[in-house]
């Protein structure tokens, strides 16, 4: 049933690459050292969904739908000031960025609560 929603579609999606986030911080986190390791990111999810053309359409007046979300980006490498071994990894902005993903991953969350609610109530059955 919650497959068939966009919203939740749209939040696992969100959840996924908030998790594929934290991941290639926590590998930048693990070469902060490594002499030459270049730092990496994900793309954000904004960009990445308007990128793969996932306009609303209507299939019906009054309905509207979009398609699925695409697959996950691949990382890529983020240029920025390296240190004099050549490691471009910066402790700081990887907290601010899992901040980040963090903050991402709690707002699928919550729109999977608020979605679930939703259909509980639809459906007449208490939280």
């Amino acid at each position: 049933m919650f497959e068939k929603l966009e919203l939740t579609r749209m939040a696992q999606a969100l959840a996924a690459q908030s998790g594929s986030r934290m991941a290639v911080i926590a590998e930048n986190v693990a070469n902060a050292d490594t002499p030459g390791y270049k730092a990496k990111d994900m793309p954000a999810f904004a960009d990445v969904y308007e990128a793969a053309g996932l306009d609303m359409r209507a299939t019906r007046s009054g309905h509207l739908t979009a398609a699925s979300p695409a697959s996950m980006p691949v990382p890529d490498i983020k240029r920025g000031h390296e240190s004099p071994n050549g490691n471009s990894v910066s402790l700081e902005a990887e907290m601010v960025k899992s901040v980040e993903a963090r903050q991402g991953h709690e707002m699928a969350l919550a729109i999977y609560r608020a979605t679930s609610d939703v259909v509980r109530a639809s459906l007449g059955r208490p939280r």
